[in-house]
């Protein structure tokens, strides 16, 4: 059975209109006169003018971990994902298409470069790193999925002399740094300390029971419902985390 899933809050700015009486136009000229030097003069010297806020709803820019859907939704799926995955590469686009169906969903992409793929994997990772650090969220993910849509895989990597379309001076110079090796690694570490060696693995976790449960291999839409039902009606006293048992190996 399909779980309810709330509707998400839109945030509603209300705007009060002032109906502004006539009579005492030069009172009131004078007060803004006023009250504007008095914010010219406080200025700090050299201050910019602040930047308009980003909408409500739009993914920040600071990562990792690099989200795509709504950050703010009950559910976090985490993708433990290798570059050169061969079974990744397929799945990637059906479960991108279920996040976007799902509003109260965020994907959150957790590096697991298998070392049967290396050196590509790593290198590819690297790429989608850089594009992240340069452009935020949503370059993050169009890295990946480039790479997932022009990657030979199975360790193999790239065609040779295929460059990625939107490298840019920032990119270039994060890659020759070796800023993007750290979450790479320390996910890696993560994800093998904690029982996850297969890729495509997922995990996910309840933000509202505190609940998780991991399960491996490319799952179907309607298993993902199914078990946002059972965290959606998990008991909040029961222990925090839980994972089911993996069935399935995929590299």
């Amino acid at each position: 059975m399909e779980p309810k899933r709330p509707s998400i809050p839109m945030q509603i700015q209300a705007f009060r209109r002032r109906g502004w009486r006539s009579r005492w136009p030069w009172a009131l000229a004078a007060v803004v006169v006023a009250l504007l030097l008095i914010w010219l003069v406080s200025r700090s010297p050299g201050e910019s003018t602040p930047r308009t806020s980003a909408p409500a709803g739009e993914t920040p820019v600071a990562g990792p971990p690099w989200q795509m859907g709504n950050p703010e939704g009950r559910f976090t799926l985490t993708l433990y994902g290798d570059l050169e995955c061969p079974f990744c590469q397929t799945y990637f686009p059906v479960l991108k298409r279920w996040v976007s169906g799902n509003a109260d969903v965020a994907l959150q992409w957790h590096h697991l470069p298998l070392a049967a793929h290396e050196p590509a994997a790593s290198a590819e990772a690297r790429l989608a790193e850089c594009a992240g650090e340069a452009g935020g969220h949503a370059a993050f993910w169009q890295a990946v999925e480039w790479v997932y849509g022009h990657t030979r895989s199975d360790g193999q990597g790239l065609p040779e002399g295929q460059r990625y379309p939107d490298l840019t001076p920032a990119i270039e110079q994060c890659l020759v740094s070796e800023r993007p090796d750290a979450p790479i690694r320390t996910q890696t570490a993560e994800a093998t300390n904690s029982g996850v060696t297969a890729t495509p693995s997922l995990r996910l976790h309840d933000r509202q029971t505190g609940k998780a449960i991991l399960l491996q291999g490319p799952i179907e839409g309607d298993a993902l419902l199914s078990a946002m039902d059972m965290l959606s009606a998990t008991d909040n006293t029961a222990e925090p985390a839980h994972e089911l048992p993996a069935n399935t190996s995929r590299q």
